[in-house]
């Protein structure tokens, strides 16, 4: 058995937290891969604000190519700033992260089938106007 010198118990803090003593050369926080993100960020940035300025998209599917390169963005965040990955080990940041899409679901399509059920039932604003004389 091949003694490296190092403990490995060493790498966690005293709470058994492994923060403070972490190894700065794992993947989940190293340098090359925040610069990775970092790249990927910029470029898809870049990417849509060249979309929506140039002519290069045809017009009507404009705002789907900006969603899909948002959603991309998203996704580089999620996995480069975020380490939320398919491991057996996040499988709890995966199941909050699906929660909290699903609650933004619920509440963004709830409000907006109240703002098309209210507008469908208001009165016009002619029909206010000649109430009130």
């Amino acid at each position: 058995m091949e003694n490296s010198g190092r403990n490995k118990s060493a790498d966690k803090a005293p709470n058994g937290d492994p923060g403070a003593g972490a190894d700065p050369d794992s993947s989940t926080g190293s340098v090359a891969a925040y610069s990775a993100g970092l790249v990927f960020a910029l470029l898809l940035t870049g990417a849509s604000f060249w979309v929506a300025h140039s002519h290069s998209l045809w017009g009507p599917g404009l705002p789907v190519g900006l969603a899909v390169l948002a959603i991309a963005q998203m996704g580089v965040h999620l996995v480069f700033f975020l380490h939320i990955s398919s491991g057996s080990d996040n499988t709890n940041n995966v199941i909050a992260l699906t929660f909290g899409i699903l609650i933004v679901t619920l509440v963004v399509s709830g409000s907006l089938w109240i703002m098309a059920n209210l507008n469908a039932n208001m009165m016009p604003a002619s029909a206010v106007m000649e109430m009130q004389r």
